[in-house]
């Protein structure tokens, strides 16, 4: 598995369990950052970009599920608990409070290895699915919507639209076919309590069409849908 230099904090007070984590990491082509106490590794978690933690839960200063509130408090990166005790009770507790995994001590080195890149891989895969959602392309790609960024792309290049055309065209794009008046527009794209008139919408049609139809006059996106509204005809 390609790691591409992830960053793996491992936090753990026993020092040699540490080292030998480190090691296997290091050879697995992760960057290892350590930690003996909650607080250094709270500071290392704020300051670092983490992708994944090893976490104990007994320290010297701050509980392991004390660190792990407080890191799903702001992140959701992946936590794997290295804990002593094995019981259900504990594990499901572990689970309960934000871990993804868990691992009870003495572990095997090359299964914490294999966890990590399974966990990790995991999470890739959630991302480029969110990412693939968020995602809408049209006519073998001449027209590419993307969610995430709020970027358009048209033929390629990337074309500069302001908030409210982007709504609209988001809008409409998410469901082809349907029909929208003008009211649900506004409702959709713009907050409920958007002033405007509905003509507006008619204006942001314009210049949208303007931006994205090879001929605004022919159009093959933005329909337009006589006495009720428009549709996207993207398919």
């Amino acid at each position: 598995m390609g790691t591409g230099s992830k960053r793996i904090l491992v936090v753990d007070d026993e020092v040699k369990i540490v080292e030998f984590t480190e090691v296997y990491l290091i050879n697995s082509g992760y960057e290892v950052y350590k930690a003996y106490t909650g607080k250094e590794a709270l500071a290392l978690f704020q300051t670092q970009k983490i992708d994944l933690v090893l976490l104990d839960l007994m320290l010297p200063d701050i509980s392991g599920e004390q660190i792990c509130n407080e890191i799903r408090r702001i992140s959701k990166v992946p936590i794997i608990m290295l804990t002593a005790k094995s019981g259900d009770e504990n594990i499901i507790h572990g689970l309960d409070i934000g871990a993804d995994d868990y691992m009870t001590k003495p572990f095997s080195p090359r299964q914490m290895v294999a966890r990590v890149n399974a966990l990790l891989r995991r999470v890739q895969e959630e991302i480029a699915s969110d990412q693939k959602k968020c995602i809408l392309a049209f006519h073998e790609d001449d027209l590419i919507i993307n969610h995430s960024d709020y970027t358009v792309k048209k033929a390629g290049e990337t074309i500069s639209l302001t908030p409210s055309e982007f709504k609209i065209l988001y809008t409409l794009a998410h469901r082809p076919n349907k029909v929208f008046t003008r009211e649900e527009l506004i409702h959709i794209a713009f907050d409920d309590d958007y002033l405007g008139y509905d003509r507006t919408i008619d204006s942001h049609i314009k210049n949208l069409r303007a931006k994205i139809e090879d001929n605004s006059k022919e159009c093959t996106y933005i329909l337009t849908v006589r006495g009720v509204g428009y549709k996207f005809g993207g398919d």
